[in-house]
């Protein structure tokens, strides 16, 4: 156009504008636009300088927009607005409201202003008096309710009104459209209310046409309310409606998989034509909470081959995959891939998932890796330093754990009742006894963190650990109030390993009477039983156990070797090298009293 001479008007460069805002580097050519229309005399075009504001604040540069906006001589009320709609859009509500008040002095907001500052008072920093003030002055002013209004002062008093502000405002539209009654579901659902979801939805089919949306908002419900029944109601409304796209059909797979439906949720993922990374990250996500982890981990493999990247959530959940299969060498390949794809590129660190990571090298054994991506993490939070802590502790450094926590209250984080936790287990574990006791003493005095019964399991452990059984007991009797399966369990442990069977006994049947169909339980008290000869006792057990179809489940454990994960359940035998796993078993057991230590069944 510029080669061939023709001049550019006031709509040329609002509509590259438009164009602009589809490009990779769009900041960069909007200033390239910006430049070139200053040059050409277009400075002082209200349309031109308005859809300039819009750009600006639509690409995150507010500081552009606003310089652009006081520079203005003359101002109309898309100039205002535009302005205000970028204060809101970046979650500045205080400036957002501070400019609507300055309009005013000079011009009255029109419909369109009204929903932009609306928007606002949905926002965290706003509150419901500011959005029944504009309520009023929308009354008062006798502004004509068209739908978008009504729709958003709805949505205000849904989002941050009462149960009461939302029904009777919705009440009183005289014409309510698809989108109010979407707004009303979308109210109830956050409020979990399920009887008032589904009459919602009946009484909206006698007034309109449920759209996508409706649906995908209703799935959504039946996903975190776990109603497989409702939910396939919904999926046969939708095929019978011809209500379908990509969106409603990663509804429908995450609602699916989250009511462990894994079958029906992969088969929707591979009729989806178009998948985005938010259908992906759905199936992941399904895959790994209802441990699929084979597929989870081939889903992913698939993701790398076509160059999809993964939400960090769903890094995060592959991670913990990892930890609990205690597949370290898997790990530390997403550990070099969120490396390569995350960090380096923005330099912006993820404190969630570097906790993650940490976890996974603490669980699979390798505590050096772990205190090195502890240093590494920009930003500590408090779950980092604690998972730090109970790192050490699992693996015996009780010293360095605590030597860590004072660190931590050095630099200014105020511990809590897991960090206690953590660190009164890191005792227990290398047997620190008078400094858990001080710990202890200090999460209450100093900190005023009452004990729950965790941390007095941690207590009893502790003593346990080290002979004073008596002790231990009499934690239990005199300052809990209602003792659990948890604690009983550390005491019946101390007991067995210090030889006490009485205590032993006593503290397995006070595990019964609390858990009375727990197989484990009874096959517990039966060998404390069996360990004195008592056997007409420990057949008495065993016939309850049969009697009550009491079945102790299999342990099964799993390691990865050379990037392949093997699973073994006790008593299995369908392990191709079944044979050399035993012979090796075998051999390490024959080498555990030269190592001073007593292997217990």
């Amino acid at each position: 156009m510029r080669n061939l001479g023709i001049e550019h008007d006031g709509f040329t460069f609002p509509i590259i504008n438009q164009a602009v805002l589809l490009v990779r580097n769009r900041v960069v050519c909007g200033g390239t636009v910006h430049c070139l229309a200053i040059k050409m005399g277009f400075q002082s075009d209200i349309y031109f300088c308005n859809s300039m504001i819009d750009f600006y604040a639509k690409t995150g540069r507010l500081g552009y927009a606003w310089r652009l906006f006081e520079e203005m001589c003359d101002r109309d009320l898309v100039s205002w607005t535009s302005m205000i709609g970028g204060f809101v859009s970046e979650g500045d509500v205080s400036n957002a409201f501070e400019l609507f008040r300055q309009m005013r002095l000079e011009l009255e907001p029109n419909s369109v202003t009204l929903v932009v500052i609306l928007q606002a008072c949905c926002s965290h920093g706003s509150g419901i008096e500011e959005g029944r003030q504009l309520h009023g002055y929308v009354i008062k002013r006798g502004f004509v309710i068209d739908g978008s209004l009504q729709n958003s002062i709805l949505k205000m008093y849904s989002n941050k009104g009462g149960i009461g502000d939302a029904e009777i405002f919705f009440n009183e539209i005289p014409r309510r459209d698809v989108v109010s009654w979407n707004i009303l579901i979308s109210f109830y659902t956050s409020r979990e209310d399920v009887i008032e979801v589904v009459r919602c939805f009946n009484e909206m089919q006698e007034e309109v046409r449920p759209n996508v949306e409706t649906l995908t908002l209703l799935i959504a419900a039946c996903a975190n309310y776990g109603n497989h029944f409702e939910g396939k109601k919904l999926h046969g409304f939708s095929i019978k409606s011809g209500l379908d796209d990509n969106i409603l059909k990663t509804s429908l797979l995450d609602f699916y998989a989250k009511c462990g439906d894994i079958e029906t949720s992969t088969q929707l993922f591979k009729e989806i034509p178009s998948k985005n990374i938010i259908t992906w990250n759905a199936m992941m996500s399904g895959l790994i909470e209802n441990r699929h982890f084979e597929q989870a981990i081939e889903l992913f493999q698939q993701m790398q081959d076509l160059g999809v990247k993964p939400a960090a959530e769903v890094l995060r959940s592959l991670v913990t995959l990892y930890t609990h299969l205690g597949a370290l060498r898997l790990g530390k390949g997403i550990h070099a891939y969120i490396i390569k794809n995350l960090f380096c590129s923005s330099g912006k660190g993820n404190t969630p998932l570097d906790t993650a990571i940490l976890n996974m090298y603490v669980r699979c054994g390798s505590i050096r890796s772990a205190k090195t991506c502890f240093d590494r993490i920009k930003v500590g939070d408090l779950v980092s330093w604690t998972s730090m802590i109970e790192g050490y502790g699992a693996h015996g450094f009780g010293l360095e754990a605590l030597q860590l926590f004072h660190q931590m209250v050095e630099e200014g984080l105020e511990p809590n009742g897991v960090t206690f936790l953590s660190l009164l287990s890191a005792c227990s574990h290398s047997g620190l006894v008078n400094e858990g006791c001080e710990i202890f003493h200090s999460m209450i005095w100093r900190y005023s963190i009452q004990p729950d019964v965790t941390h007095y399991t941690c207590i009893v452990d502790l003593l346990g650990r080290t002979g004073r059984l008596k002790e231990a007991l009499s934690v239990i009797l005199k300052l809990v109030d209602f003792p659990d399966g948890r604690i009983w369990g550390a005491l019946l442990s101390a007991a067995r390993v210090h030889g006490n069977q009485k205590l032993g006994e006593y503290a397995a049947r006070r595990l019964l009477e609390l858990e009375a169909d727990s197989a484990g339980y009874y096959t517990l008290l039966s060998n404390i039983q069996a360990t004195s000869g008592r056997w007409d006792e420990v057949e008495e057990v065993r016939r309850c156990m049969k009697d009550n179809d009491l079945i102790k489940k299999p342990g099964w454990s799993c390691i990865e070797a050379n990037g392949v994960i093997h699973g073994f359940v006790s008593g299995d035998q369908s392990h191709r090298q079944i044979a050399k796993v035993y012979d090796v078993l075998e051999a390490l057991i024959k080498k555990i009293p030269e190592t001073g230590c007593t292997l217990y069944d």
